[in-house]
């Protein structure tokens, strides 16, 4: 594996701010900074919107450019049929990601349109569920 693009949909930019009691202290990007030194040999990307569009855009986009996709579509996962028709469409692995356990919290958080069409799930370990989908992406390619 030379490269990923982990994909983050709506309100993660406000990771280490909100529902800190669900998603941490730690800012995201300051945490992109360690995934980076964790795994030196892999080029790691970072998008984010909150905007569904511009997810499925980008979802379309990394398959030209990258080895796999780690995607946390926050609340799209449980609403987006959109999200999850485009990673069926593209031909690389995609791990879906949830920072807190979705099976601990509302029951429509239990429902994901993106599961069915990924390699797995991590959710529940924190900011750490991002690097444990990578590192199942670093060792299957």
């Amino acid at each position: 594996m030379e490269s990923i693009i982990i994909i983050n949909g709506p309100n993660l930019n406000l990771t280490g701010e909100r529902e800190t009691k669900f998603y941490g202290r730690v800012g995201f990007e300051d945490f992109l900074d360690e995934l980076r030194s964790f795994f030196p040999k892999l080029r790691i990307a970072h998008f984010q919107s909150n905007v569904e569009g511009e997810i499925i855009n980008k979802i379309q986009e990394a398959m030209l450019e990258y080895n796999a996709i780690v995607l946390n579509a926050a609340a799209y996962t449980h609403t987006s049929v959109a999200i999850g028709d485009a990673v069926k469409a593209v031909d690389i692995p995609v791990v879906e990601v949830h920072i807190s356990n979705i099976f601990q919290r509302e029951d429509f958080r239990h429902v994901s349109y993106i599961a069915p069409h990924c390699s797995g799930t991590v959710a529940g370990f924190g900011l750490d569920s991002y690097r444990m989908a990578i590192e199942h992406l670093a060792r299957i390619q």
